[in-house]
């Protein structure tokens, strides 16, 4: 198996194939049609769906990419093994599909997690509408250490500033509370890292727009959300939403799912984020449409891995990332060293990486539509 071939070089390139692929399930649904939604103030870029329906409208698999834009590359590898391996052995007359190229296409093409307006879109899913600034104050603590407000300087001497830095937060407020503040997301600092935003984005609209036409649709429904950069190198985790108490234990879901990791959205299995999408879902779900049943379930694919040397250099690579995006480089070479380290972070180039990343994708689709008796 050439793995290379299922991931894009470029947003261009993933999308066209997208479009090219989704003729390949029109046999199996003729009732399927390819819609798409121009960004506003980037009409060339575009939030590209496809709709499958069903004869008999019972179950619908849903599967969305690049939330966090650059993140999109592996999700289209993934989304094109699903279309390839996995959607030919759904039942066409019951089955339907919602499969969801970049949510926020901005990013992927810019390679970075953020829309135009430095969102991170799984901090955007508020479900009142109330984009709280007082969210997160521990944020505030280590902001000059998150943002570093002037152009980044030589490599060498940002690291130790950094480390020094991080050393020093390690010790005052330790290592789960310097994490839990960096990650949850905030409304505060608008150039800042890990910002929700301070009113919902046009991508989240799209998005809930089409959660809402799902639901109203179908009885049941599998989805699956996927990202990258967080967790163990070369093991996948199936991530459940804490909020869902209908879901099994991360355990129980392991045996079920027949996949070796699975993790509940939450401080002490994963990290707690304000503002995700699934967690949204369920909401939405609860809230306008109660007698539905919903897996709304997200893939992340760990890079860096999971050591605290791992965690401090994927926080310093963000951070550079960051500031590079906002305050610039004093030379070229800085700034094409973060980039490339920026993307590894979320796209690694390694070959064993990128051929366990499709076996792990392909190992918890199959379990998960296996335990919903959707395949055989």
């Amino acid at each position: 198996m050439d793995a290379n071939r299922y991931f894009p070089a470029s947003y261009e390139e993933s999308r066209a194939r997208f479009i090219r692929d989704t003729n390949l399930l029109q046999s199996r649904w003729p009732d399927s049609r390819l819609e798409s939604h121009p960004l506003k103030n980037h009409p060339h870029l575009g939030i590209d769906w496809l709709w499958a329906a069903p004869a008999n409208p019972e179950t619908l698999v849903l599967i969305s990419t690049a939330e966090h834009g650059i993140e999109g590359y592996v999700g289209a590898a993934i989304l094109k093994l699903f279309m390839e391996e996995l959607a030919p052995r759904l039942n066409p007359e019951n089955t339907g599909l919602l499969l969801i190229h970049t949510i926020n296409p901005w990013g992927m093409q810019n390679r970075c997690r953020v829309n135009p307006h430095n969102v991170d879109l799984n901090r955007n899913f508020i479900f009142n509408g109330h984009y709280d600034p007082a969210i997160n104050l521990a944020y505030d603590l280590l902001n000059s250490l998150l943002n570093p407000a002037r152009p980044v300087g030589p490599l060498a001497l940002e690291n130790i500033r950094f480390l020094g830095q991080v050393i020093k937060g390690l010790i005052t407020p330790g290592q789960a509370k310097v994490e839990a503040a960096a990650l949850l997301g905030q409304h505060r600092h608008a150039p800042g890292i890990y910002f929700g935003g301070k009113e919902r984005q046009e991508e989240t609209d799209v998005i809930i727009g089409l959660y809402r036409r799902a639901l109203a649709h179908y009885q049941d429904i599998v989805q699956v959300d996927i990202h990258t950069g967080f967790g163990p190198r070369y093991q996948m985790t199936v991530l459940l939403p804490s909020n869902d108490p209908s879901l099994p234990s991360s355990k129980e879901a392991s045996q079920k799912f027949n996949y070796p990791l699975v993790q509940k959205l939450d401080a002490s299995e994963f990290y707690a984020i304000s503002g995700d999408i699934c967690e949204y879902f369920v909401r939405l779900r609860d809230a306008e449409f109660p007698g539905q049943k919903l897996l709304a379930g997200g893939f992340e694919f760990g890079t860096f891995g999971e050591s605290l040397p791992a965690l401090i250099r994927s926080l310093r690579v963000t951070i550079l990332e960051n500031q590079l995006r906002h305050h610039g480089a004093k030379n070229e070479a800085v700034a094409r060293a973060i980039r490339a380290e920026y993307g590894e972070l979320f796209f690694p180039a390694e070959l064993r990486w990128r051929e366990k990343a499709l076996a792990d994708g392909r190992q918890a689709l199959e379990g998960i539509l296996r335990a919903y008796q959707l395949i055989r």
